[in-house]
């Protein structure tokens, strides 16, 4: 298991995953947050989770709701990884996969982009 990094350099994995969503995709991420976490309470060994309305599912007047929501669990993503740079590399896979449900992708679809 590595060393823990600092919140600071967590969120920015987070940021930098960001970066790589397609700006076509980007300009669509309306009304969704992006939370780093330490862990998820009811499931520890959860590494992200999108929470709310995938966007496909959201009707033209989708207003007046909380936003929808992406949690990055830091624990969980540090305790699987060997080194920063595979934490780095996990960061972006798990922003990526959690993003991919906001735009209504299934599981089976996330796995076939690569981002298991």
């Amino acid at each position: 298991m590595m060393s823990p990094v600092s919140q600071e350099t967590f969120e920015g994995m987070i940021n930098d995953a960001l970066d790589l969503i397609p700006d076509e995709f980007a300009r669509h991420m309306t009304n969704v947050v992006i939370l780093a976490r330490d862990f998820n309470e009811d499931n520890p060994s959860l590494l992200g989770l999108f929470q709310g309305v995938p966007l496909p599912e959201q009707h033209a007047n989708h207003t007046g709701f909380l936003p929808d929501a992406v949690f990055i669990y830091k624990d969980a993503l540090e305790a699987m990884c060997a080194d920063e740079e595979e934490l780095r590399e996990e960061v972006a896979v798990t922003v990526l996969h959690e993003v991919g449900h906001y735009f209504g992708l299934e599981e089976h679809e996330l796995h076939e982009l690569g981002w298991g």
